[in-house]
């Protein structure tokens, strides 16, 4: 019997991680649980992130997946930690995975980091960084407007241009070399950013180094699925299951229909 990944997310932002593991393990099985009832986690306390993200573990958990992967970068930041600790399964984040790749990348050890308040309040990325590198500079910068901006549809609208300009040009003029968008909407408009910044500052998306860390850690643990069928996808919401589908397709590019809303305890 198929054991899944669980993935999770406080709505939407943590499909791009999804996607990215999907891509990468098209035979393993994965459930995806939104939060959709207390999204966004970026303005919220750690105490509060903390209680959602273990009351989702655990659910997570009764479904009896055999790796979790914390596709949301505040709640990485927050919660990694006690879920590592309460949790028997393995625990991954988004954080660590894209701390290395920003590191692989960068040769002036110039590194910016972009995330929600509370992505950038916690020092996450910049203390992953620096204990992997001492050496590296870090400039850390919260980009509240890019989130509303990107479940609004706003892709390539003009206030996005212009609201990615005000946060983005400060970061370039500090002479960094690489770029982390430390939230998983962020990559929705990677070509704003990319046409913002000068072609030689890499952009690291942390979805795809996490779906790496996902394939390198079921790989080690010999947990990876061997049966060649493609793997099921399956969507659980706190709430309003038909807004989660609407937002779904922009992510993912496709429609799902398989979305169930549950309470959490």
């Amino acid at each position: 019997m198929k054991k899944p990944i669980g993935i999770f997310d406080s709505g939407f932002g943590g499909l791009t991680v999804l996607s990215r593991v999907a891509k990468l393990l098209p035979n393993e099985d994965i459930i995806y649980f939104g939060d959709t009832a207390h999204v966004p986690y970026g303005s919220k306390s750690k105490e509060v992130v903390t209680k959602f993200s273990v009351a989702i573990a655990k659910f997570l958990s009764e479904k009896k997946v055999k790796l979790i992967v914390v596709a949301c970068n505040t709640a990485s930041a927050f919660a990694l930690s006690r879920l590592k600790n309460k949790f028997k399964v393995p625990v991954l984040g988004v954080i660590f995975p894209g701390a290395k790749e920003a590191l692989k990348s960068s040769k002036k050890k110039r590194i910016a980091v972009i995330g929600t308040e509370g992505t950038i309040k916690s020092s996450s990325y910049t203390k992953a960084i620096i204990s992997l590198d001492n050496q590296a500079v870090v400039y850390a910068k919260a980009c509240p407007l890019f989130v509303p901006l990107v479940e609004e549809g706003w892709i390539n609208h003009r206030v996005t241009k212009d609201v990615a300009k005000e946060y983005l040009t400060p970061l370039v003029r500090k002479g960094i070399d690489t770029l982390v968008l430390g939230c998983t909407h962020y990559p929705l408009i990677k070509k704003v950013i990319k046409n913002l910044i000068n072609g030689n500052i890499t952009l690291i998306d942390s979805a795809e180094a996490t779906a790496k860390d996902v394939l390198n850690t079921l790989k080690k643990l010999k947990l990876q699925e061997k049966a060649k069928s493609d793997g099921r996808h399956s969507f659980y919401v706190s709430d309003s299951p038909e807004k989660f589908k609407f937002y779904a397709k922009r992510f993912l590019g496709y429609n799902i229909n398989n979305v169930k809303k549950i309470t959490l305890d």
